[in-house]
């Protein structure tokens, strides 16, 4: 009985998981309500706020999955490349493509990871997330330590603000990441 259960809540949650991710492709995140998402996967209101509680927590639990899948994709691209500089910019490139799908859902989700409640848990999987980021960006740069560790979370602080940042062009979102994490680099290796 058991068993069933934990799938039928599995279902539930996978449902809820593919309307949120669909409408919030087709709509943006400022288009979608959580009722539209509710009926797009079949599930009573009250059943969707037991998986999230606020569409906050919804462009969570649909963007960490791409974020985490983004890094990944970028830890594996940075692993060829001897240039320390050239490799942070690898291993962050696919997450400013990301980011490009749709910015507006990746200026919320940045938000959501900034303001977000404290111990709400897609938050915490979503630092933990940027946390991996920052330890394989410092695993790629020639210092160990702090100095490492600072370096790493200078180049979230810059690839953070570049997504959120309504004024720059991709090109140029692109070009000042790159120039900051060869500024940082140049910093931390000096």
């Amino acid at each position: 009985m058991s068993g069933r259960r934990d799938r039928n809540k599995q279902d539930k949650r996978d449902r809820i998981m593919a309307a949120a991710r669909d409408l919030f492709a087709e709509h943006g995140f400022s288009g979608v309500t959580t009722q539209q998402i509710s009926e797009r996967a079949d599930v009573a209101a009250g059943t969707l706020f037991r998986y999230a509680a606020t569409k906050g927590e919804l462009i969570l639990m649909v963007e960490n999955e791409a974020f985490a899948a983004a890094v990944d994709d970028g830890i594996t691209r940075a692993r060829t490349i001897d240039d320390p500089a050239a490799a942070v910019f690898a291993l962050v490139e696919p997450v400013l493509a990301l980011a490009e799908r749709h910015p507006e859902n990746t200026t919320a989700y940045q938000r959501e990871l900034l303001f977000g409640g404290a111990q709400e848990p897609h938050r915490q999987e979503g630092i933990a997330v940027i946390a991996r980021l920052e330890g394989a960006v410092a695993a790629l740069l020639p210092v160990d330590g702090t100095a490492a560790e600072l370096a790493a979370r200078s180049v979230f602080a810059v690839l953070h603000l570049a997504l959120v940042s309504a004024s720059l062009t991709p090109i140029e979102r692109t070009r000042s990441v790159r120039l900051q994490i060869q500024q940082i680099v140049r910093g931390v290796t000096a």
